[in-house]
């Protein structure tokens, strides 16, 4: 792996691990907004939303810090972001509004084109992938 493909994974993950970190600390001590847009069929929506939160920090802490679980980590967070997928569809299409705030496509259209970025980013930054960055060997 080239020294520039190396540095941009690891601070890749930096930033991840920090954006699910803070997601998970957010989903512990302010669950109000995600069980807001939580769908209705989610099988107790507090403690899920609770468990997520705890899910995302070992995520993020795992990806960033411990080596031997990065590609669990970077699996786990990536199915996570598929898993979550439903209740950003429920925000945009249900125009859920969120403390007393109604966002609009503006927000809610890269939100959800991005998600597949966030798979992804998981993959890749904890080296799990390594498309598009690898070269086909021919022949």
């Amino acid at each position: 792996m080239t020294n520039t493909k190396q540095t941009a994974r690891i601070c890749l993950r930096i930033l991840l691990g920090i954006v699910y970190l803070i997601a998970g600390v957010a989903h512990i001590r302010a669950p109000g907004g995600f069980l807001k847009i939580t769908p209705d069929w989610v099988p107790f929506p507090s403690k899920v939303i609770f468990l997520t939160g705890l899910a995302e920090i070992a995520g993020s802490l795992a990806l960033v810090f411990v080596p031997r679980l990065r590609v669990a980590a970077g699996i786990g967070l990536a199915a996570y972001a598929v898993c979550v997928f439903p209740a950003n569809i429920n925000h945009a299409i249900n125009d859920i509004a969120i403390g007393g705030k109604h966002l609009s496509w503006w927000y809610h259209g890269p939100r959800l084109a991005f998600q597949p970025v966030f798979v992804w980013w998981a993959l890749w930054a904890s080296g799990t992938i390594e498309w598009p960055f690898t070269t086909r060997k021919t022949a």
